[in-house]
């Protein structure tokens, strides 16, 4: 059932891990068997539980600026990007998708980047897309409220001017930032309702979950959704198949190049 509605593998040797995981969920519903809660997971009920489920099997491991060389990358690549607009009289526009986002440290390391571009160049029309498939961890990147702790890997230039003390332990992120990004659920394996086309994809840590087809097919939709020689990265763990149109150009950098180019 999981590999159907969102291709993630879940091998033999994962039993005992995914049985401890959703056993949790179990107790929360106050359900008493796995039988139940497969029942209660195919009725109409259960909208928002598919993300509870995902979220308990996978490891919702991010932070502020993970993987630092992504965002030295973006903001360099954003800026050839709005400056070839600006020499052919085009209007500067930026189109980025954070996609599997989890609680939003991921797209508001972008939007911070994205900023720090602003302030260096003409104004530029920038939207950042940031999709999950868990509800609870969209509600969470919606909000931009984050334990303190969690803002340890952000530059201290960064925190100081991004974010605004709540408490001893809690910050939120500014509005300047929040009012960049859109929160949207997305099942990746699902018709995609976004038309497109970006200038930035950020999909890390997501595709280590799929088996190798369904990673092909996901490697090709994001080419297909990026602007020619537009940027794709990926974790650090991962690669993609040379069947797609997207040329590996740096560390988990890639970039769409037509075959015909």
């Amino acid at each position: 059932m999981v590999y159907e509605r969102t291709g993630i593998v879940l091998k033999d040797n994962k039993k005992n891990m995914v049985y401890g995981r959703l056993a949790r969920r179990l107790r929360t519903l106050g359900m008493h068997s796995f039988k139940e809660y497969l029942a209660f997971l195919d009725s109409a009920e259960s909208a928002d539980e598919t993300g509870m489920l995902i979220n308990a099997i996978t490891t919702n491991l991010t932070k502020f600026f993970r993987e630092p060389h992504h965002f030295k990358h973006l903001f360099n690549a954003c800026h050839a990007i709005t400056q070839k607009q600006s020499d052919r009289g085009e209007k500067r526009r930026l189109r980025l998708w954070s996609a599997g986002c989890s609680s939003g440290e991921e797209p508001y390391s972008i939007a911070i980047v994205m900023n720090e571009l602003l302030k260096k160049t003409a104004p530029i029309d920038i939207k950042i897309l940031a999709t999950d498939l868990d509800t609870g961890m969209l509600q969470t990147g919606m909000n931009g409220i984050y334990n303190t702790k969690s803002t340890e890997s952000m530059p201290d230039k960064f925190r100081k001017k991004y974010t605004q003390n709540l408490s001893d332990t809690q910050i939120k992120m500014t509005a300047d930032l929040r009012d960049l990004i859109t929160f949207k659920q997305l099942n990746l394996l699902e018709k995609w309702p976004m038309k497109g086309p970006f200038d930035i994809i950020f999909c890390r840590n997501v595709m280590i979950y799929f088996d190798q087809p369904t990673k092909i097919s996901l490697g090709q939709r994001y080419a297909n959704m990026l602007r020619p020689d537009s940027w794709l990265y990926i974790g650090h763990s991962e690669s993609l198949s040379s069947e797609t149109n997207l040329k590996l150009i740096g560390k988990t950098i890639y970039q769409r190049q037509d075959r015909n180019g």
